[in-house]
């Protein structure tokens, strides 16, 4: 289905530096290497771009305990099945659910030496393409699960963000010329033609809101928020 999404595009700079790229390598014997660079001026600029997420992942476990493991693993997965079953009723596609984990842990009393059961915990992740039906999901999901069920974790992302990130990118570029050109001026020299443009790599992802499983009376409210994109440019001109 089409998802309306927004975005407001934003452009950050960094501070620019202007370098005189000419200094000879020295090598080990201390000589130096017949070329050098010719001047030029040096830019960096963040393009910074706000979207609507369109996607959930959530993971939901489903943990049981019991005196032996067998039992344990039996209900779990009685109640682990339960929770798929409804998941994929409520319209989430099969290669949209997958298990991420699955452990089988004793439990211990009073006395750290004597094993009184085990627990079994079965991770289940599903990636959710209708955002505004996410709660009433969550909710059906966890009521198939009943009290093993719990919610790990929710994060948000956009489905395909090439478009956002192009329009980053040029903003980016945008921003990192009129710097150029500022300094340019400043120096009183002419902005020659680019020399290099490098895209850096992005320092991590941008923390995502996250989900939690609300009062059960009504609907778990899911709010995506937006979610920020950025992209930095390091580009070099020509000094004329």
């Amino acid at each position: 289905m089409a998802t309306k999404r927004t975005f407001v595009v934003a452009a950050a700079l960094t501070v620019s530096t202007v370098g005189l790229l000419a200094a000879g390598c020295a090598d080990g014997s201390g000589a130096q290497s017949g070329t050098s660079a010719p001047p030029g001026i040096s830019t960096q600029a963040v393009g910074k771009v706000s979207g609507t997420p369109d996607t959930l992942t959530v993971v939901l476990a489903v943990q049981t305990q019991a005196p032996q493991a067998n039992a344990a693993l039996e209900d779990n997965a009685a109640k682990a099945n339960a929770l798929i079953d409804t998941l994929e009723a409520k319209g989430v596609a099969a290669e949209d659910i997958q298990t991420s984990g699955l452990s089988v842990q004793p439990t211990y009393g009073p006395d750290p030496s004597t094993i009184t059961g085990y627990q079994v915990t079965n991770q289940v992740t599903a990636t959710v393409h209708d955002v505004s039906a996410a709660g009433g999901l969550i909710d059906a999901a966890a009521a198939a699960a009943g009290d093993a069920v719990r919610v790990q974790q929710t994060s948000f992302s956009i489905a395909d963000d090439s478009d956002l990130r192009a329009q980053a990118r040029a903003d980016a570029v945008r921003q990192a010329q009129a710097q150029a050109s500022q300094i340019a001026a400043a120096a009183g020299v002419g902005l020659g033609g680019v020399r290099s443009i490098t895209e850096l790599p992005a320092a991590g992802p941008a923390p995502y809101p996250e989900a939690a499983l609300g009062d059960r009376a009504a609907s778990t409210p899911i709010e995506p928020g937006s979610q920020e994109l950025t992209v930095t440019v390091a580009v070099v001109y020509e000094i004329d």
